[in-house]
């Protein structure tokens, strides 16, 4: 398995640089760090006594990686979870904060393992996932996957200024189901033809 500075590389290169979208709730974003998780850890870039999105643009690849991997890995408890779901819900963790967990508490409830969704990961998370691991250990990381790919269509059904990060305006896949097709196997990822009927009621 990669190393956890590996992965995390890997998504300060996938985030990519500074973006500030308004149909983004997390505003001016640079590497996958929000604004917010700045002013929370009082990065002043500047030195000027405030971090605003320009604080975001000064932002560094190597500052960008030491903050994910310790507060979107570390002190969410990722790192206690099965190595097969590590990668992916660390960087749905960058992407979405606890709704990564809630998505893998809903699922590991359906797949019948006493789990509240409460969006950490405590002894009970952790036992349940590992149960599951044991029980389909060939499986959990694309069930995982698809849970998530199902997370962000929903959210583009339910809030329209989302859709662009899930559908291109050629109609094809997005960035976010693009990104969650990544930690699963070819068989499980939609052919084009499927995205678009799944998404064909958006208009």
């Amino acid at each position: 398995m990669k190393s956890v500075t590996d992965i995390a590389a890997e998504i300060v290169a996938r985030e990519g640089g500074f973006v500030n979208d308004p149909d983004d709730p997390g505003g001016a974003t640079k590497y996958g760090v929000t604004l917010a998780t700045m002013r929370r850890l009082g990065l002043d870039l500047t030195g000027d006594g405030k971090i605003t999105a320009e604080d975001v643009r000064r932002l560094n690849p190597a500052q960008a990686e030491k903050i994910v991997v310790e507060h979107y890995y570390r002190r969410p408890g990722i790192g206690a979870l099965p190595e097969a779901l590590q990668a992916s819900v660390f960087d749905m963790y960058v992407n979405a904060g606890a709704n990564a967990i809630k998505v893998l508490q809903r699922l590991l409830s359906d797949m019948g393992f006493d789990c509240a969704v409460d969006g950490a990961v405590g002894p009970q998370t952790v036992r349940a996932a590992q149960m599951a691991f044991e029980a389909a250990p060939g499986h959990l990381a694309d069930a995982y996957a698809i849970a998530r790919r199902n997370y962000y269509y929903s959210l583009a059904d339910a809030r329209p200024a989302s859709r662009k990060f899930a559908r291109r305006r050629d109609g094809g896949k997005g960035g976010w189901i693009l990104r969650a097709e990544e930690f699963m196997a070819e068989r499980y990822r939609l052919s084009d033809s499927q995205h678009r009927a799944r998404v064909a009621a958006w208009g």
